[in-house]
């Protein structure tokens, strides 16, 4: 469960609650994670991102500047590579969505065990999209309520992917790292990757976050 020395995960927490903040980057530094910095607020935690470029930041939604989902978006607008993970105490279904809609990758719960955070902050940095047992359901059910909605309207229709972006896609929503993707496929990394840029350029996607949002709204299995 404990990345290698060598692959440590770096890990930027923000959470407005010094005592929870400081226990996460403890318990977090003591499984083999780099913590690259700590942030009690919105604006702080987008100004620490810029110094520390960090894989995962594990962001709570209650902060006293700016909504959790709005420092999501500023965050990946200003470090696409980076991925989100929510880690909160609230269950509601409207703050789960505005997350995920925001470009969150996953959302934890704060009673999940110190196992299942790792776990997920491990799978988190490798891409894959990850919620706490009931959540998930939670998200593809609205995702295809909206797409059955667009549907009735007439909405416009998606933009022609081509049967290898398509390919790609459907194994990027499955969780595969593009180097797996590439030995399913037969292809190079690098090769995978242009695929993958290609199609974000299609749909007007900024990171790979919400093409797996994309794949699960349009049924891509």
């Amino acid at each position: 469960m404990c990345p290698a020395a060598d692959e440590q995960v770096r890990v930027l927490i923000v959470d407005d609650h010094p005592i929870w903040r400081n226990g996460v980057a403890r318990d977090l530094t003591e499984l083999g994670f780099s913590v690259v910095g700590t942030a009690g607020s919105g604006m702080q935690a987008l100004r620490i991102a810029k110094a520390v470029q960090p894989d995962v930041v594990l962001l709570d939604l209650n902060l006293p500047d700016l909504p959790g989902s709005e420092v999501t978006r500023q965050l990946l607008t200003a470090h696409p590579a980076a991925r989100v993970l929510v880690l909160s105490a609230s269950a509601e279904r409207q703050d789960v969505l505005d997350a995920v809609t925001a470009g969150a990758s996953g959302y934890v719960l704060k009673s999940a065990e110190l196992r299942e955070l790792a776990e997920a902050v491990l799978a988190t940095s490798a891409g894959r999209a990850v919620f706490t047992p009931g959540l998930a359901g939670l998200v593809l059910g609205e995702y295809r309520r909206l797409s059955a909605q667009r549907d009735r309207a007439g909405g416009p229709a998606a933009p022609a992917l081509t049967s290898r972006e398509t390919e790609v896609l459907r194994l990027v929503a499955k969780g595969l790292t593009y180097p797996q993707i590439a030995v399913r496929l037969g292809l190079s990394p690098r090769t995978v990757q242009n695929h993958v840029q290609n199609t974000l350029t299609k749909l007007q996607l900024s990171n790979k976050a919400q093409l797996v949002r994309y794949a699960i709204e349009e049924g891509v299995e």
